[in-house]
């Protein structure tokens, strides 16, 4: 039976269904797709860690016992590409380039797994123009092999380019109905606005996962997917399932430092961060914890100096070398240090992925430095999907409210309604921009 996307539902047994964080996702078979690594230290000690590194080694001793077999150095390259996703460490890209020029240069042509890997690697560099090139000379290729769609629909999605997406995520759930399929439905259909039916996609990854990385990854992203509609208890079940599956796994850590917070348990958050940042610091956990340390009361506000000491040197280091910005990033430096800096990074951003997500964090980045009118039209490029992305909301009310437009309101109501508590940082400021004008003036004349 054929799986359509455009028809996952709740009584659709067969139901197909998108999405891929492609930067977190699984991959194609047999192994997961690589994420986006970003510049962090290893995570070391975990057990998918563990298990990438001894399929590391395995590829290695493969092409020492056959140093002429391009499919072994391929093989070398996808267990390379993938201990990075695992270990977070970008750095064993270049491990898996390396791999990939001595597979093709023992075979030149029709080299379909060193293809795959190329795409694989440029995606996971955020070369996403580079990872659609490589993903439609693979599926040219082997039209009827699955690697070359994975490759294809990462790189579409983070382009913009929706409805591309969706073929190639149609095509590899025709081909192969398996976990790296259902979680990239998941992230179409969430994107698109379909959130239950992401969730039916993503349970089925979760029943068709192969491996305990698979499987905390489905229930991780279960778990943001319940975060995301305010459901506080349903995300802390789902990441303890992550948690679970796979002792450590960052992903469910953070989802869990976040339960803890809006349950009060703030100074339990902070070390849950600054444990997880410890070993993986990744511009969404360090900027994560440097709001809810800022948005604290006590003295823990002034605990997240380190953690904004290691954004601030990411920052630094991404501005000297140049490449891809992480949106997390952009943000944290529009709201917490100068807001030109975001633009210029965002702006570079732009012009190589015009997701919805690159150009929701444009969009604030050019409202913090002042310039609402450009800010407005990103922010409405961000909603073209009809993602029910409670910062996304909260980001273009507040736009529209600081140019006086009417829909404002609507849109920072919307927000709060989504997820009372997206964010530590600014869902209370979305609550004061929604105060009556004459109260917020009395609310600033006390506290001044």
């Amino acid at each position: 039976m054929r799986r359509s996307l455009l028809t996952v539902g709740g009584a659709v047994a067969a139901a197909g269904c998108v999405v891929g964080l492609l930067y977190l996702g699984p991959a194609e078979d047999p192994h997961p797709v690589p994420a986006a690594p970003q510049a962090a230290a290893p995570q070391a000690g975990s057990a998918p860690a563990a298990t990438a590194g001894l399929a590391v080694a395995t590829a290695r001793r493969r092409t020492q016992r056959a140093p002429d077999d391009p499919t072994a150095w391929s093989g070398l390259a996808r267990a390379e590409a993938e201990e990075a996703r695992v270990t977070l460490d970008a750095s064993r890209l270049d491990a898996a380039d390396e791999a990939l020029r001595r597979s093709l240069a023992l075979q030149k042509t029709d080299n379909y797994a060193a293809v795959t890997g190329q795409g694989v690697v440029a995606n996971a560099r955020h070369a996403f123009a580079e990872g659609r090139d490589f993903g439609l000379r693979a599926t040219r290729m082997a039209p009827d092999r699955a690697d070359g769609y994975a490759v294809l629909a990462d790189a579409q999605i983070q382009l913009g380019d929706y409805p591309a997406a969706r073929a190639a995520v149609q095509r590899l759930l025709d081909i192969a109905p398996a976990g790296a399929a259902y979680s990239r439905a998941a992230y179409d259909l969430e994107t698109n606005g379909r959130p239950k039916d992401a969730a039916i996609a993503l349970q089925r990854a979760v029943d068709s996962a192969s491996t305990a990385d698979e499987r905390a990854f489905a229930q991780a992203r279960l778990g943001e997917l319940a975060w995301a509609q305010g459901a506080v208890d349903r995300a802390e079940r789902h990441f303890r399932l992550a948690a679970d599956a796979v002792p450590g796994y960052a992903y469910a850590e953070a989802g869990l430092a976040r339960v803890l917070a809006v349950r009060g348990e703030r100074s339990k958050a902070l070390g849950m961060y600054r444990e997880l940042t410890g070993r993986a610091p990744l511009p969404q956990f360090l900027a994560e914890a440097v709001e809810l340390g800022g948005s604290s009361s006590s003295s823990s506000g002034g605990s997240v100096r380190s953690e904004k000491a290691a954004l601030d040197a990411e920052v630094r280091l991404l501005r000297a070398s140049g490449g891809a910005v992480d949106p997390h990033l952009a943000l944290y430096v529009a709201d917490h240090g100068d807001p030109d800096v975001a633009v210029e990074l965002m702006r570079g951003e732009w012009k190589r992925a015009r997701s919805v997500i690159v150009a929701d964090a444009l969009g604030w980045a050019l409202h913090r430095a002042g310039h609402d009118a450009e800010a407005v039209g990103y922010a409405r490029k961000a909603a073209r999907t009809g993602w029910g992305n409670a910062l996304f909301r909260y980001h273009r009310g507040a736009i529209e409210h600081a140019l006086g437009l009417p829909e404002g309101d609507r849109h920072l109501r919307e927000a709060l309604a989504l997820n009372p508590d997206f964010s530590p940082y600014h869902a209370p400021l979305a609550r004061r921009l929604l105060k009556p004008t004459r109260e917020r003036h009395a609310t600033d004349t006390k506290t001044t």
